[in-house]
Protein backbone atom coordinates (compact mmCIF):
# COMPACT_ATOMS: atom_id res chain seq x y z
CA UNK A 1 0.00 0.00 0.00
CA UNK A 2 3.27 2.32 0.40
CA UNK A 3 4.29 1.54 -2.95
CA UNK A 4 1.04 2.67 -4.31
CA UNK A 5 0.74 5.58 -2.34
CA UNK A 6 4.02 6.81 -3.65
CA UNK A 7 3.68 6.18 -7.06
CA UNK A 8 0.53 8.44 -6.83
CA UNK A 9 2.40 11.15 -4.86
CA UNK A 10 5.36 10.99 -7.94
CA UNK A 11 2.23 11.33 -10.51
CA UNK A 12 0.74 13.75 -8.80
CA UNK A 13 4.42 15.71 -8.37
CA UNK A 14 5.32 14.78 -12.06
CA UNK A 15 1.41 16.36 -13.00
CA UNK A 16 2.37 19.45 -11.00
CA UNK A 17 5.76 20.42 -12.32
CA UNK A 18 4.65 19.86 -15.87
CA UNK A 19 1.36 22.54 -15.02
CA UNK A 20 4.25 24.64 -13.54
CA UNK A 21 6.67 24.34 -16.25
CA UNK A 22 3.51 25.14 -18.56
CA UNK A 23 2.75 27.98 -16.31
CA UNK A 24 6.23 29.84 -16.87
CA UNK A 25 6.64 29.20 -20.49
CA UNK A 26 3.16 31.23 -20.98
CA UNK A 27 4.77 33.86 -18.46
CA UNK A 28 7.43 33.92 -20.24
CA UNK A 29 6.00 34.49 -23.80
CA UNK A 30 3.22 36.88 -22.55
CA UNK A 31 6.49 38.96 -21.28
CA UNK A 32 8.38 38.85 -24.42
CA UNK A 33 5.47 39.92 -26.32
CA UNK A 34 4.94 42.97 -23.97
CA UNK A 35 8.62 43.65 -23.86
CA UNK A 36 8.16 43.78 -28.00
CA UNK A 37 5.49 45.89 -27.93
CA UNK A 38 6.86 48.70 -25.67
CA UNK A 39 9.87 48.58 -28.18
CA UNK A 40 7.76 49.33 -31.07
CA UNK A 41 5.60 52.00 -29.52
CA UNK A 42 9.32 53.29 -28.33
CA UNK A 43 10.60 53.29 -31.65
CA UNK A 44 6.90 54.76 -33.21
CA UNK A 45 7.29 57.74 -30.55
CA UNK A 46 10.68 58.28 -31.23
CA UNK A 47 10.40 58.62 -34.88
CA UNK A 48 6.96 60.62 -34.06
CA UNK A 49 9.57 63.11 -32.12
CA UNK A 50 12.25 63.38 -34.67
CA UNK A 51 9.39 64.21 -37.00
CA UNK A 52 7.93 66.98 -34.73
CA UNK A 53 11.50 68.10 -33.88
CA UNK A 54 12.15 68.71 -37.44
CA UNK A 55 9.11 70.70 -38.08
CA UNK A 56 7.92 71.92 -34.76
CA UNK A 57 9.15 75.83 -33.39
CA UNK A 58 10.33 75.33 -29.71
CA UNK A 59 7.51 77.29 -28.35
CA UNK A 60 5.38 74.95 -30.56
CA UNK A 61 7.04 71.63 -29.25
CA UNK A 62 6.92 73.44 -25.61
CA UNK A 63 3.36 73.75 -25.51
CA UNK A 64 3.15 69.75 -26.80
CA UNK A 65 5.08 69.06 -23.61
CA UNK A 66 2.92 71.01 -21.32
CA UNK A 67 -0.03 69.00 -23.02
CA UNK A 68 1.77 66.11 -22.49
CA UNK A 69 2.44 66.65 -18.91
CA UNK A 70 -1.23 67.22 -18.54
CA UNK A 71 -2.78 64.35 -20.65
CA UNK A 72 -0.31 62.11 -21.66
CA UNK A 73 -2.90 60.28 -24.09
CA UNK A 74 -3.80 63.27 -25.49
CA UNK A 75 -0.94 64.22 -26.70
CA UNK A 76 0.63 61.51 -28.10
CA UNK A 77 -2.55 61.31 -30.17
CA UNK A 78 -2.10 64.68 -31.18
CA UNK A 79 1.36 64.08 -32.05
CA UNK A 80 0.26 61.25 -34.09
CA UNK A 81 -2.42 63.64 -36.08
CA UNK A 82 0.58 66.07 -36.09
CA UNK A 83 3.42 63.61 -37.57
CA UNK A 84 1.03 62.63 -39.94
CA UNK A 85 -0.26 65.89 -41.24
CA UNK A 86 3.10 67.13 -41.76
CA UNK A 87 4.12 63.74 -43.64
CA UNK A 88 1.43 63.93 -45.95
CA UNK A 89 2.33 67.46 -46.56
CA UNK A 90 -1.12 69.76 -45.70
CA UNK A 91 0.57 71.49 -43.21
CA UNK A 92 3.18 74.45 -43.72
CA UNK A 93 6.70 74.31 -42.01
CA UNK A 94 8.28 75.33 -39.81
CA UNK A 95 4.97 75.51 -37.22
CA UNK A 96 4.98 78.17 -35.38
CA UNK A 97 2.96 78.13 -31.86
CA UNK A 98 0.52 80.58 -33.44
CA UNK A 99 -0.45 77.26 -36.23
CA UNK A 100 -0.11 74.67 -33.91
CA UNK A 101 -3.41 76.62 -31.63
CA UNK A 102 -5.55 76.47 -35.10
CA UNK A 103 -4.30 72.79 -35.58
CA UNK A 104 -5.01 72.04 -31.99
CA UNK A 105 -8.85 73.68 -32.44
CA UNK A 106 -9.72 72.24 -35.34
CA UNK A 107 -8.42 68.87 -33.65
CA UNK A 108 -10.85 69.76 -30.65
CA UNK A 109 -13.76 70.47 -32.73
CA UNK A 110 -13.64 67.44 -34.25
CA UNK A 111 -13.52 65.80 -31.61
CA UNK A 112 -16.43 67.33 -29.84
CA UNK A 113 -18.45 67.14 -32.59
CA UNK A 114 -18.72 63.75 -31.95
CA UNK A 115 -22.38 62.63 -30.98
CA UNK A 116 -23.36 59.94 -29.28
CA UNK A 117 -25.91 57.48 -29.78
CA UNK A 118 -28.34 56.09 -26.97
CA UNK A 119 -29.76 52.71 -28.06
Amino acid sequence: MTANHDDELAALRAQRLKQLQTQLQQQASQQLEAEEQAQQQAAESANIDAILRRHLSSDARARLTRIGLVDPKRAHAIKADLAAMLEQGSINTPMSDTALKQVLAQLSKSRSNASVRRI
